[in-house]
């Protein structure tokens, strides 16, 4: 599992935001300038981030975006799930129908399963507040 520049920009604002004071409305241009992430790239990120209930816009003046939540309400896999799709370990194990043709009779399946697992609880038991707390090397 790889985890794209989106899911990891994702993060970084995310991150940003839940520095910023609550009820604290956070200009674009200065996530951009922040955090040095493109702002076309970032608007589209936002946007997903938006629709999926992640963080509050107000547009025009004294506008931008913030944390909906507390940062202990938000975990690591949900954020990364939304941008990335999946975090399967191997893609021969994602949940569509198109799946693997070998999934039935696969002996390494199960194992897969299991790596899929402690890949999501892994990232499902890290909060946006742990990552505040642990300090900069």
């Amino acid at each position: 599992m790889i985890v794209s520049t989106r899911g990891r920009y994702a993060l970084r604002v995310m991150i940003c935001l839940a520095q910023q004071p609550e009820d604290t409305y956070t200009p674009l241009k200065e996530v951009v300038q922040q955090e040095g992430i493109s702002q076309k790239y970032l608007e589209s990120i936002m946007t997903s981030l938006s629709k999926a209930g992640f963080v509050d816009a107000l547009h025009g003046k004294g506008g931008g975006y913030r944390l909906n939540r507390r940062p202990e309400e938000y975990t690591i896999g949900s954020i990364l799930e939304l941008t990335e799709g999946n975090l399967n370990g191997v893609c021969c194990t994602a949940e569509s129908d198109e799946g693997c043709s070998r999934n039935g009779c696969c002996q390494a399946k199960p194992m897969w399963d299991k790596l899929n697992g402690m890949i999501h609880d892994f990232f499902e038991g890290i909060t946006l507040a742990d990552l505040l707390d642990t300090p900069n090397p």
